[in-house]
């Protein structure tokens, strides 16, 4: 199932049209995409039960064609978390060591954004971070990680941007801040449940800058995969629904390159992910 944000409603997309859920449900089902994630496993075995009437006029082939009215899926989480140094090759291209336990920041929920938003430059040392996002379903502390699954609502293609003077300044630098900053994280194009997903665990990514491919790589190549990040982090803190975890971005980010490769006004990032979709967000003056 495709949860998705189309002009500020929940709706279920499928190849034959959409389902809006507060129409279709007979008001059973909230207008809110945020409200439908905590609700996405009763959401699904309706739809299976009832097969509601799609509209035939906004079909999934019009949307990847034309995203432009869809919102993130997710828009007012509690907690984003995101994961810095999870693939070996992104460790090796920043010369620092594999990391021996998750190393988590967070990114503030005012930085979503939508599929095709634009995202505005507020430096010229602004970078591309290419990340699976998982969306927890059902919250909880000290999840096991061979139960991880079942607190996953589903997943979303992401992009961390990230602003690198303000990340990398002082001690100890502000990841944080420097990754905030208006559509700093776009998500969607919607959140995919995992059933619709041969294997969850294996997806290919990739993203192009101006057309060029800048990043490649695939989900099996975590270092930790997405249970152990669930189990390490609400070890710590209570997920809550809704809540967003950045997985972290395979090698091929611009401050890496030599020289330094960021983006600007005009440039157009491309991000995939293997059964989830496209973003296509275009950069533009502050």
């Amino acid at each position: 199932m495709k949860l998705a944000n189309l002009d500020g409603r929940a709706v279920v997309v499928t190849p034959e049209g959409v389902i809006d859920l507060h129409t279709a449900s007979g008001g059973r089902f909230s207008t809110s995409v945020d409200s439908s994630v905590t609700r996405i496993s009763e959401i699904g075995q309706w739809v299976a039960a009832t097969h509601p009437k799609a509209d035939p006029t906004t079909t999934l082939a019009m949307l990847e064609a034309d995203a432009s009215r869809l919102g993130p899926p997710v828009t007012d989480p509690r907690q984003i978390f995101a994961i810095g140094l999870n693939y070996r090759d992104h460790s090796a291209e920043n010369n620092v060591p594999v990391p021996d336990a998750p190393l988590a920041f967070t990114k503030w929920p005012s930085s979503l954004a939508g599929p095709v938003a634009d995202i505005p430059l507020p430096t010229e040392t602004v970078d591309w971070e290419l990340e699976l996002v998982v969306v927890i379903g059902e919250g909880g502390r000290n999840i096991p990680s061979d139960k991880a699954f079942s607190h996953i609502a589903g997943f979303c293609v992401g992009q961390d941007i990230s602003e690198r003077t303000m990340q990398l300044a002082g001690r100890p630098p502000q990841f944080g801040l420097g990754k905030s900053h208006q559509a700093f994280s776009p998500i969607g194009p919607w959140l995919t449940t995992l059933d619709e997903l041969d294997d969850p665990t294996d997806l290919a990514l990739s993203s192009t800058y101006d057309g060029d491919t800048i990043q490649k790589g695939r989900t099996s190549d975590l270092i930790f995969d997405i249970p152990t990040l669930i189990s390490y982090l609400s070890s710590v803190c209570e997920l809550r629904p809704a809540d967003l975890i950045f997985t972290g971005t395979p090698s091929g980010v611009g401050h890496a390159c030599k020289p330094p490769r960021y983006m600007a006004p005009g440039g157009v990032l491309r991000s995939t992910i293997e059964g989830l979709g496209s973003l296509t967000n275009t950069c533009t003056a502050p």
